[in-house]
């Protein structure tokens, strides 16, 4: 089951389907709603992609509305960087991941066709979220996020880091296995990690291949030693560039269009 839907939110927006409580809240916005105009209707959260400043504003605005909290929005550079968020953080510190373990704050991952991730350690200690583009997601962001929040969770339990079971992802949506055209660029960034990648970047007759971003991730986490991974499981559901009537898609608009607006998933304690 891909998700449920939150009580008041647009119908179409998602809410992760993951074993976290009731003291987590998560959920990922789609095109749903909003005050955008095209090409980026309707509910775009991006500021650099050419909206209407206003709109804009507006949209992250009615995103703190609906989960009761500031969501922070970071300048995501497609690395390993991991900010630490509180209420004293403004936008747009240079980082690919966050965490927190304030309640006044969301965790934000703005994203139109790269993967997002979403972590929660179960003792409702801390939450972190990840932007896991290809390069994000070979130079090791996971990785990084998982050391962070392994060592935030530590901190605040006295220096007893959770045990495995008890951290968990969800992965949203984002370009899938039969959309994703990469060179032999991608491949080789994958080598060092995968060895044999043929089950996430595939061969076409082209000679491209079609890259598997939520497979990859998926292992790159079980390699971690964490078993609890929800959500995006490579269907077509859950592709970004094939199901345009609910997600912003970079690949799919921006050749079109000249840009795509920006979806959000976004973690938080409560």
């Amino acid at each position: 089951m891909m998700a449920s839907v939150a009580e008041g939110r647009p119908d179409a927006w998602i809410v992760p389907d993951w074993p976290v409580g009731d003291r987590i809240g998560a959920v990922f916005t789609t095109r749903e709603g909003g005050a955008s105009a095209l090409p980026f209707d309707g509910f775009n959260l991006g500021e650099h992609v050419g909206d209407d400043p206003a709109a804009v504003a507006a949209n992250r605005q009615s995103l703190a509305g609906q989960i009761g909290r500031r969501p922070v929005f970071l300048r995501q550079v497609h690395g390993v960087q991991v900010a630490r968020i509180d209420a004293t953080c403004d936008d747009g510190q240079s980082a690919d991941a966050c965490l927190s373990t304030s309640a006044d704050v969301a965790c934000a991952i703005m994203v139109a066709d790269c993967l997002p991730v979403l972590f929660a350690d179960r003792r409702s200690r801390a939450v972190a979220a990840a932007h896991a583009g290809w390069r994000g997601l070979a130079a090791g962001v996971l990785e990084a996020a998982v050391d962070a929040l392994r060592q935030a969770s530590a901190k605040d339990a006295g220096n007893l880091p959770p045990a495995t079971d008890d951290i968990v992802a969800w992965l949203g949506p984002c370009i899938g296995p039969d959309a994703f055209e990469v060179g032999e660029d991608v491949r080789q960034a994958f080598l060092p990690f995968h060895g044999d990648v043929r089950p996430y970047v595939r061969p076409t007759e082209e000679g491209k291949y079609l890259a598997d971003l939520a497979g990859m991730a998926r292992q790159r986490l079980h390699a971690l030693g964490i078993s609890g991974v929800y959500g995006n499981d490579g269907s077509v559901s859950w592709c970004t560039v094939t199901q345009s009537s609910r997600f912003f898609s970079h690949r799919r608009d921006a050749r079109v269009l000249g840009s795509s607006g920006r979806m959000a998933a976004c973690v938080w304690l409560r």
